[in-house]
């Protein structure tokens, strides 16, 4: 597996204990093959040659990475403020792709009093969806040993916009690795990015996992406006009981979802974001 791009060189994992530097045969360049981390590959060991590229299980865009699993969906409480548009779209991102999803939300030594009933609220949310949440100090090591079992023997992303504690939450679980981190922009309130390149680092208990750059925008390739109701796995429930076998909960007389927006069973931000991302991908789907 290609753990790492660049130059024109590939750094290929063969087990725990051997990577190996390789190039690839110039057929490839000219039938237009392009290799991702997460790329599975056959070698000539002796040539240290790429021979065949094997087929992909999934696909991420941005960040560009292949054979993904699952996915560590990392935010920030405070410093970056938390933007439940942001982690929405890349929530859909990760449903779209077949990814089992880990939310955690950093930071919590920076929550006051006054924010902790604000933050309850949100994780009641995203766990009465079905997601695994875990609010965490990855500055205090508070929490963070929770991950690990969730990495072991898979191909992980950890992915959240700059300034989230990407890059610290792995320094933490790989002692010695010292990802370079960085730090928040106080006039932007915004991260400033630390990773420039996707690259796979092999863990010790058997897994891979990705520290991916920032992100401010996410392109939500492939998605449908037909198939969004199943990324947002809450609506998909209510949608199951609408009158409507195509219904888009836009206006539709009757609509299930629209009459539980706002209820335990819809929090009112995810139905505004699920109109959000509509409008984008019908906007997109007109232009084609």
């Amino acid at each position: 597996m290609i753990l790492k791009v660049g130059g024109g060189f590939f750094s290929v994992y063969l087990n725990k204990d051997t990577t190996i530097l390789c190039q690839a045969r110039g057929r490839f360049k000219n039938e237009g093959v392009q290799f991702l981390a997460g790329d599975r590959v056959e070698i000539n060991l002796a040539e240290k040659m790429i021979e065949k590229k094997l087929p992909r299980q999934t696909e991420l865009y941005r960040p560009p990475i292949a054979n993904v699993e699952q996915a560590v969906i990392l935010f920030s409480l405070k410093n970056p403020p938390l933007s439940l548009t942001l982690l929405d779209r890349l929530l859909v991102l990760a449903e779209a792709n077949y990814l089992t999803i880990l939310l955690c939300l950093n930071k919590t030594d920076l929550v006051t009093t006054a924010d902790a009933q604000d933050i309850k609220d949100i994780v009641a949310i995203y766990e009465h969806i079905g997601y695994k949440v875990i609010t965490m100090s990855v500055l205090q090591n508070d929490r963070v040993a929770e991950v690990k079992p969730f990495l072991e023997g898979k191909i992980s992303v950890v992915a959240g916009p700059s300034g989230a504690g990407k890059s610290a939450l792995l320094n933490r679980l790989l002692p010695g690795l010292q990802l370079k981190t960085g730090l928040v922009s106080k006039k932007m309130k915004k991260g400033r990015h630390t990773t420039r390149q996707v690259a796979l680092i092999p863990l010790e208990c058997g897994g891979l996992v990705a520290d991916t750059p920032g992100f401010s925008q996410l392109l939500l390739k492939g998605v449908l406006s037909s198939e969004l109701t199943f990324f947002f796995p809450e609506i998909a429930k209510l949608a199951a009981s609408c009158r409507f076998n195509k219904c888009l909960h836009l206006s539709e007389p009757g609509c299930v979802v629209r009459e539980k927006t706002g209820t335990k069973e819809l929090a009112a931000s995810r139905y505004k974001n699920y109109l959000q991302i509509l409008k984008e991908i019908q906007e997109m789907e007109r232009s084609y």
